[in-house]
This record gives structure tokens, C-alpha cells and sequence, in this order.
């Protein structure tokens, strides 16, 4: 697997002319192309191919396939796939992104009789959507202005994102309306309405701007969680909870379980999307490089606040850090017992993170992580909201906090 940058993921597009005026084709984008539904449909292909071959393979293929029963059916509380009242909304479901894949040219597609197949035609873009959503949502951001640039009507957005106003707004939900029924075989207004919507709200996000919601203008700014399909948001959540109150409680009390699969499945990405920036761009050595084994290979992947006694953060990168075996097998954890943890070398590993993170924010390849995160990372893995306060860009803020916290 190619670590990929987002310049990589631009220069992609730069190959290819996606103008809706030529190609007719009204389904380049639909209302299941949400990030986290795309990463986890190209994870799922991902692995496809890699145990069956890029041989041409259907959507149902994809979606009888084990590896998908066993993520889509508990993380998006889908029915078994076996069952016959679920093959229209699995058709939807894996059918729509991947259409928007072929349409981008990440895969290929070929027509027998009346169904599609599908190979794969560019590995490693398909590799970069399917490890986190971070990276989808990039991905759906760059593909819909391209797709809007080629097409000649971006410039109704760009206005929009630089003057917020109603008037505005309805002058490009009419102009990308009034442009679907012209150039595309949908020809009733509520359908190009819902398409519009997978439009406008990803790039509203990027540009920190507000977008649509119920046909209108919305209230407020786009947020992440808001363009994704499924996702309980712990991180708002607990904006609520009660001080004194424990989050186990709070989230008993919300009728949450923080068992939830999907935060296994996105774990164990987080895992494999660390180790390989962690071999790219650092020689695959250890984070914690201030004992004796800074120099040997770091083939684990090490959560600093247990997996299991926090599943909310286990996805979070700044709660992971490479390791070699005998500091994850021997320090980190007392003997061997991963479920068990050594306090003083835990304290040792939150400021090696913190170096890692502020090494990642002084050079010039990707940013991967973000205080703020860390941040909530500590508040969650400490029980201590007060870790929220801290301003990371204050001297050594971070690193005097955590000390405080384990003199």
C-alpha cells in the first residue's frame, strides 16, 4: 500500500474532463455518498479484490462478501443481506457509491445485459478513500468541484461561499436544479434537490460556510458529523454530560452503549493508517524514542488509554503510537497483560505523542493529527474536562498539563 498525499488525490482529477454536458449522467454523485458510507464500501471492495482478484465484480459481490456482513450489518444496523426485504436497500447502499467511483474513474465499469460490474481501475486512490473518512470526504470534496469546474457552473457556489445570503443561496439551488434537468435524465425537481444537497453540504464544510438543510439556507455552519450517513458523536455528546457524572453513566443514561462495533472497525483502521505514515515518514521507528530501543523497528501499533476501557478514543490517532514489541509487551503493558497498564511508562508515551503531534505540525508533509484531538483525547482517558481548557499553542501548555496530572 502507497501512502497518498492530497496533492496526489488532486492531481488525480487533473487527468480526467467530468463534464455532466457530455456524459449525460445524472447519478455522478447520489444520497448514499456520504464519507463514511464511501470509505467503508471502498474498504470492502479493498478487500475484495485482494482475496478474490480485480477480475469485473457486481455490487452484490461486494456485499455477500464475509467481510462486509460481518462490518455493515452491526456498524450500520443494516438487515443480513441474505435477507430478501434488504436487497433493495443494499442495492442502494453499495450501488450509489460505486457508481460515483466508476464515474470518477477510481474503478471501471462494464454493462452485461442490464447489470454493472466493476474492476478496479486505480488502486491506490482506492486504498486512500477506503482508510479513514477524513480522506473520503477530501476525496468527495475535490471530485464535486472538479465535476462543478468541468461542467461550467462551480462559479454559482463560489459566489454562495462568499456571500451567505438567501438570495444567494436559492440562485444556486436553482442554477444546479435548472442545470440537472437540462443536461441529465433526471427531470423533476425534489430528485435533483436531493442530489444537490450531497453537493453543497461537503464543500460548505471546507469552506467553513453554511449550506443547505429542508430546502433551505441552514442556520448554521456545516459540521463534520452532519454529512455522515451514521455516526453516534460521543465528541458532542459529551458537551452535555454533567460534571460529577461519570461518562459511563452519562452514556447509560443516553441509552448508548460505547461497545459499538463500529468503533472496533475504525480502530483497527487507525491502526493500519498509523503504521503506514509511521513507515513512510519515519522509517518505521518507534515514537517513543527516548530509551533504549528508539532505534528498532515499530511493529505495534500501541492505544495509550486501553481499547477496551475506551472504546470512544480508540480510533483516534493521537490516542495511538507505534511501539516497538518490547516496549508495548514489556513497558507499556506489565508482562504481557494487554489488559493492564504501566501508569509511569503511560505518562512516558503522552508526551512522546505530544512530540510526535508537534513534529507533524513543523514539517511539510501531511498533518495528521490535531491538538484539539489530543486534547480530547486526555479529557476522555484522564476523566478530567478540564483538559479541554488547555491551550495547546501556549508555551508548553500541553506537556505542563500532563505532568499535573501524574506528579
Amino acid at each position: 500500500m502507497k501512502w497518498i498525499t492530497e496533492s496526489e488525490v488532486k492531481e488525480f482529477f487533473q487527468t480526467s474532463n467530468y463534464d455532466i454536458r457530455l456524459t449525460r449522467n445524472g447519478r455522478w454523485i447520489d444520497q448514499k455518498c456520504t464519507a463514511d458510507v464511501t470509505t467503508i464500501v471502498s474498504d470492502c471492495i479493498s478487500h475484495y479484490v485482494e482475496h478474490h482478484g480485480n477480475s469485473p465484480f457486481s455490487s452484490m459481490d461486494i456485499w455477500h462478501d464475509q467481510y462486509t456482513v460481518a462490518n455493515i450489518e452491526s456498524i450500520f444496523k443494516k438487515p443480513n443481506p441474505d435477507e430478501i426485504k434488504a436487497r433493495n436497500e443494499y442495492d442502494k447502499f453499495f450501488q450509489q457509491p460505486m457508481e460515483m467511483l466508476a464515474y470518477s474513474k477510481v474503478l471501471n465499469k462494464y454493462k452485461r445485459g442490464n447489470r454493472n460490474f466493476y474492476s478496479v481501475a486505480n488502486q491506490d486512490i482506492l486504498d486512500y478513500i477506503a482508510m479513514r473518512e477524513k480522506n473520503s470526504l477530501y476525496f468527495l470534496k475535490s471530485y464535486i468541484e472538479k465535476v462543478l469546474d468541468d461542467s461550467g457552473i462551480l462559479i454559482h457556489f463560489m459566489m454562495f461561499f462568499s456571500q451567505q445570503t438567501p438570495e444567494y443561496y436559492y440562485s444556486m439551488r436553482n442554477a444546479f436544479i435548472e442545470f440537472t434537468i437540462l443536461n441529465t435524465p433526471i427531470n423533476y425537481e425534489l430528485e435533483a434537490g436531493r442530489i444537490f444537497t450531497k453537493v453543497i453540504n461537503p464543500l460548505a464544510y471546507f469552506y467553513n460556510s453554511k449550506g443547505t438543510e429542508k430546502g433551505r439556507i441552514s442556520k448554521h455552519l456545516i459540521t463534520y458529523d452532519a454529512l455522515m450517513y451514521n455516526r453516534d458523536n460521543f465528541r458532542d455528546l459529551y458537551l452535555e454530560k454533567p460534571k460529577g457524572l461519570t461518562r459511563k453513566q452519562f452514556a447509560e443514561q443516553q441509552g448508548i452503549s460505547l461497545q459499538s462495533t463500529y468503533y472496533v472497525y475504525l480502530s483497527q483502521k487507525a491502526k493500519k493508517y498509523l503504521r503506514l505514515f509511521n513507515d513512510t515518514y519515519r522509517d518505521g521507528k518507534s515514537e517513543a524514542y527516548q530509551d533504549a530501543h528508539k532505534n528498532d523497528y515499530a511493529t505495534h501499533i500501541h492505544h495509550i488509554f486501553p481499547e477496551s476501557n475506551f472504546p470512544e478514543i480508540s480510533m483516534f490517532l493521537e490516542n495511538l503510537i507505534a511501539l516497538t514489541p518490547t516496549q508495548h509487551l514489556n513497558y507499556a503493558h506489565p508482562n504481557g497483560r494487554t489488559s493492564e497498564i504501566v501508569k509511569t511508562y503511560q505518562y512516558f508515551l503522552l508526551l512522546a505523542k505530544l512530540g510526535s503531534i508537534d513534529e507533524n505540525f513543523t514539517r511539510s508533509t501531511d498533518r495528521i493529527y490535531d491538538y484539539s484531538k489530543f486534547l480530547y483525547v486526555l479529557s476522555i482517558g484522564l476523566d478530567d474536562d478540564n483538559a479541554l481548557e488547555v491551550n495547546p499553542y501556549m508555551g508548553n501548555s500541553i506537556a505542563n498539563y500532563i505532568d499535573s496530572k501524574f506528579s
